[in-house]
């Protein structure tokens, strides 16, 4: 198996998360929740971006309003709605307990066949 590909799938899986911590922390239009994650070392193109931005808008876990841009036409800022919360704090526990999973399997058990 290539490396890379299972990186990209890992990426694949942690983007949803990711969009939505961005968004609880202010609303964004996708040019900026891009440069975001940028920054964060997740590299993310805006043909991946809209479709996910339209799905969870779709799902009911984002919300939109349209605001005046000194650069150009208005632009789409992204909000969490109420729903949207509620989902990422399942999210959060999700990832908590993962992270933890994965932890775990890396540093601290002596050796999982020999328990059984």
């Amino acid at each position: 198996m290539n490396i890379e590909n299972a990186k990209s799938q890992m990426r694949k899986g942690m983007l949803e998360y990711c969009v939505l911590l961005l968004l609880k922390r202010r609303p964004s239009y996708a040019s900026d929740i891009i440069q975001q994650l940028k920054q964060a070392e997740l590299l993310v193109v805006e043909g991946t971006l809209y479709p996910l931005l339209t799905r969870l808008k779709n799902d009911g876990l984002l919300q939109y309003q349209w605001q005046e841009s000194t650069q150009g036409p208005p632009r789409k800022y992204y909000a969490l709605s109420p729903e949207g919360e509620k989902f990422l704090e399942g999210l959060d526990l999700a990832w908590a307990e993962l992270s933890g999973t994965i932890n775990y399997l890396k540093n601290n058990h002596p050796n999982l066949l020999e328990a059984k």
